[in-house]
């Protein structure tokens, strides 16, 4: 099976053991995420808004406008990485996903990551950070790496070893101008991180 069948069958599961229901209720449909299965970056935000509930992809409106600048500034293409949120439905009212829905995708996201098999996963905004780095908070570590153990979803005991580069959500720099900054330097830093992890 392809790294992309592996994905579609998780996105089906998902549908398929009902995950929050009351959220898949009020959101027009489950957004997974895309991009290449084989990259070598996964960038995980928090949960769908509402221009990625109507279209189904993850970072279509304006942050997303403001990723993929960012993506440019490094040559990186948006089709070359991965991408995707914790959370797969949109929240009523943009509101911040709970901890009970995040913990329900969580299992859906790790199965993600082994897919794909990142060298880097970029977290954008301090939900998704605190998924893999629950005791930090985002003002002290952004823009840098932290190397953790994921515990694979498989039950043998079995953990991978992967670099976490915490980041402010784009959202926040649209609206905060020294921010924005702070988010473009961090950003800058990707290419040499993959480069230093490829020389290990």
């Amino acid at each position: 099976m392809s790294k992309q069948q592996q994905l579609d069958a998780i996105q089906q599961h998902i549908l398929d053991d009902k995950i929050t229901p009351e959220l898949a209720k009020t959101a027009t449909q489950l957004v997974f995420g895309t991009g290449n299965p084989d990259s070598e970056i996964v960038f995980i935000g928090e949960a769908p808004g509402k221009n990625e509930d109507i279209k189904g992809e993850p970072f279509v409106g304006a942050a997303g406008k403001f990723l993929n600048e960012m993506l440019e500034m490094i040559d990186l293409k948006r089709e070359e990485i991965y991408i995707t949120n914790i959370v797969k439905y949109r929240p009523p009212e943009n509101r911040d996903p709970s901890p009970e829905e995040k913990k329900a995708f969580l299992p859906y996201l790790q199965s993600q990551l082994e897919v794909i098999q990142p060298k880097v996963v970029v977290t954008l905004g301090r939900h998704s950070m605190n998924c893999f780095l629950p005791d930090l908070q985002i003002s002290k570590v952004h823009g840098q790496p932290k190397r953790v153990r994921l515990a694979l979803k498989q039950d043998t005991g079995d953990s991978v070893q992967v670099v976490i580069l915490p980041l402010y959500h784009p959202a926040a720099a649209l609206y905060n101008g020294s921010m924005r900054q702070t988010l473009i330097d961090d950003f800058a830093l990707i290419p040499s991180i993959i480069q230093k992890i490829k020389s290990i």
